[in-house]
């Protein structure tokens, strides 16, 4: 028996684009049916099962935004395509902030909407993998990197909203602090959306030298600069078809954001020494644990460039905001370390459960997950005590007493305190120095200097 086709929805007051679309899907293998208005779009959804709605924006009753809305409200699954002017990304923007799935621009680029159209109808498929984002359980050793533990309300919102983002196509900006699992939350809505088979590419911006971005974010033709000894596709490129995960975003400088915002506008890229324009088919994530909000204010980031690519907003909450987590993180993470290093997982006792909820773990669950790995080295390897955790507390009003009665210089309690931060520095950043100095907010210089002075390795 052959299978069915996929319905699509086509809403266009223009009969010369509804023929245009019918006959692009229909040697897509597709069928159509077709709405001059929202009076008609509302009837036919209400009377048929549709797989994709594509919709002009400019409608004689309304706007496709409307359509969209309602499509969100009555038929939260249905995938929605908005078809915008050229040029008006203030309008594609709105779309997809009400929910679109994506948009498309006018005249038609036919590529562009294939590849949208196949995007959408993948859409269905994502539910196969939703169990990786809102099981609340430990998973089995080795497979923590792919799930979004927790039980707490704020982690349940984070995975209701990362379900949600899959489904569509919009630019997410993940908010949070260093080691919140903000590339989690970026693979997550990769893994469970329609480019789940096409590759997934972080990149850390902070990491790249100014000099050399603009070859590696879009790639370079041989001998366009010296060391140009063959071509190279860039990031964009490797991504094409998938994702693009822009981590640590705050830290790219605005001559090169310029050009970001151009290739993220226009889908397309220009290699360096290359005489014209490729064209990518990437979806866009960002992360930084800076305020970007801030940074537009200081002059710092573009604001077009924030309001393109902090179209949703997905904030991933801090460890101390989901305490009762810990103990489920922390015996996931000592699965984890224990299976690599070849060790039965010890037991977590009560007093170390505790003092790990007791804690305010500044480096979040990248601090955890280092304190766990110290702790297994230490541990008797059947149990981790609070005492093999070695925590260090915050300094408290005895610790003061302390100075002030003479027992301690102030030197010497200066020196401590200083050892102390530079050394759990160290550690949030698994001894990463530049890192660890970028977290510290000094330079690396002054940090190497501190090192030696104190005598640390």
């Amino acid at each position: 028996m052959n299978k069915p086709k996929n319905q699509i929805l086509i809403v266009d007051d223009e009969p010369d684009i509804r023929e245009v679309l019918e006959l692009t899907l229909g040697r897509m293998n597709l069928e159509t049916r077709s709405a001059s208005n929202l009076e008609e779009a509302r009837h036919l959804i209400e009377d048929y099962k549709f797989d994709l709605c594509l919709t002009d924006m400019r409608l004689p009753d309304g706007n496709g935004i409307e359509l969209v809305r309602h499509i969100q409200d009555k038929h939260p699954y249905l995938p929605v395509a908005v078809i915008t002017a050229f040029g008006n990304m203030e309008t594609a923007v709105a779309a997809l902030k009400a929910g679109a799935f994506d948009f498309v621009s006018k005249p038609l680029d036919l590529n562009d909407l294939r590849n949208i159209v196949r995007a959408a109808l993948r859409v269905g498929q994502a539910p196969v993998a939703k169990t990786a984002v809102s099981s609340g359980e430990a998973p089995e050793t080795g497979t923590g990197a792919r799930k979004m533990l927790g039980q707490s309300a704020a982690v349940e919102k984070v995975r209701a909203m990362i379900e949600r983002l899959a489904r569509g196509q919009a630019p997410v900006y993940i908010a949070g602090e260093s080691g919140t699992g903000k590339e989690l939350a970026a693979r997550l809505i990769h893994e469970l959306g329609p480019r789940a088979d096409k590759p997934f590419v972080p990149v850390n911006c902070g990491a790249i030298p100014e000099s050399l971005m603009e070859s590696e974010f879009f790639g370079h033709k041989k001998g366009s600069f010296t060391g140009a000894v063959t071509d190279k596709d860039g990031l964009f490129k490797a991504a094409d078809g998938g994702t693009l995960f822009l981590d640590e975003v705050g830290d790219l400088p605005l001559s090169m954001q310029v050009k970001l915002l151009r290739a993220i506008q226009e889908k397309s890229v220009r290699p360096v020494g290359a005489q014209s324009e490729i064209k990518v088919d990437v979806r866009i994530l960002s992360a930084t644990h800076k305020n970007l909000h801030d940074l537009v204010a200081q002059g710092k980031f573009r604001q077009d460039l924030y309001y393109r690519l902090n179209v949703i907003e997905l904030m991933i909450p801090p460890l101390r905001d989901r305490v009762e987590d810990i103990p489920l993180l922390a015996e996931a993470l000592c699965r984890k370390l224990s299976d690599n290093m070849g060790m039965k997982p010890p037991r977590l006792t009560t007093d170390a459960a505790e003092a790990l909820q007791r804690y305010s773990f500044a480096g979040n669950v990248r601090e955890l997950e280092n304190t766990l790995e110290r702790a297994l080295t230490l541990c008797n390897g059947t149990e981790i005590t609070a005492q093999d955790l070695q925590l260090h507390v915050a300094v408290d009003e005895s610790e003061a007493e302390t100075v002030m009665g003479g027992k301690e210089s102030l030197d010497d309690y200066l020196e401590r305190i200083e050892r102390a931060t530079i050394e759990k520095a160290l550690a949030q950043t698994q001894q990463n120095k530049t890192a660890a100095a970028k977290l510290l907010g000094i330079s690396f210089r002054a940090l190497r200097y501190k090192l030696e002075k104190l005598g640390i390795e």
